[in-house]
């Protein structure tokens, strides 16, 4: 089991590099052995810094009615940008991980889970790194992802459609009920 902490609060100041961005999106709708999903997801931006991963700017959470069976669970999901010396593939491996930690299953596709993180995008790297797909390849279309990307990064801008997450946010089509919570 995963120690139960709050994320630290001290992020650093100043603009990120948006063109050299490290993009992870995290959800949760099954709480697991936590007393909610947003202490699951806080829970597991804590432990990003013991594997390697700084937090440099993240959003507030965001609920929303499960996709693609609304009859699920409703899921709660926030961004985050990130820092770190881990390559692409390395990340993704280490965020694997990281949801095995807290008891992620993975059964049926978008079935509930106690978290899921996904890298979004890491700098301007596109295309598919030995079956790691950059940016990944749904986030544009997704509300609850370029939401909480908007709110703390609006002018980030996609690395093949071109267009920034602002606008992605206003024009995506699935998760179009997305909304955010207060701030914790």
């Amino acid at each position: 089991m995963v120690e139960k902490m709050k994320v630290p609060t001290d992020i650093p100041e100043g603009d990120p590099d948006l063109d050299a961005a490290v993009i992870v999106a995290l959800g949760c709708n099954d709480k697991g052995c936590w007393s909610s999903c947003v202490e699951a997801l806080e829970a597991a931006l804590a432990r990003f810094r013991a594997e390697g991963v700084d937090i440099l700017a993240r959003s507030s959470w965001w609920t929303s009615q499960a996709w693609p069976d609304p009859t699920d669970p409703p899921f709660l999901n926030g961004v985050a940008l990130v820092s770190t010396a881990h390559d692409a593939p390395t990340l993704m491996r280490t965020l694997g991980r990281i949801e095995d930690l807290f008891g992620r299953v993975r059964t049926a596709r978008n079935a509930p889970r106690t978290l899921d993180l996904d890298l979004i995008a890491y700098g301007r790297l596109s295309g598919d790194l030995d079956g790691l797909i950059l940016p990944h390849p749904r986030a544009a279309d997704r509300l609850f992802v370029m939401g909480p990307l908007a709110e703390i990064a609006p002018d980030w801008t996609h690395p093949v459609c071109g267009r920034r997450a602002r606008d992605l946010a206003a024009q995506a089509e699935v998760g179009r009920d997305a909304r955010p919570l207060a701030r914790v």
